[in-house]
């Protein structure tokens, strides 16, 4: 057995699960859609998992935007998307469907 933490989690399995029925996502997009469906966890988890399933290739960086709107920070935010990768395992799983298919 190989030293060290192991990569798999259950949480980047349920990102991975997310976006093959989004097709492409951000990271606040992600987490609001995850907490409707599994467990809460907090957005700085979701955050980091995106960072280490694009290192693992899980993930794919597919483009950074640039978008108006009316923030407390300013008028632009800066918004990362997401789709899956080549290393993407899916497993099928039938929650995701079925809060995508009620909406």
């Amino acid at each position: 057995m190989p030293r060290g933490r192991p990569t798999k989690s259950q949480i980047r399995q349920n990102m991975i699960e997310l976006l093959a029925v989004m097709g492409r996502g951000y990271g606040y997009e992600i987490h609001k859609k995850y907490i409707q469906i599994f467990p809460s966890c907090t957005r700085e988890v979701v955050y980091y998992h995106l960072r280490k399933g694009v290192k693992l290739g899980e993930f794919v960086i597919e483009s950074v935007r640039q978008e108006a709107g009316e923030y407390s920070w300013g008028t632009t935010v800066e918004k990362t998307y997401y789709k899956l990768g080549p290393n993407a395992k899916l497993t099928g799983d039938p929650r995701v469907k079925e809060f995508f298919n009620k909406r």
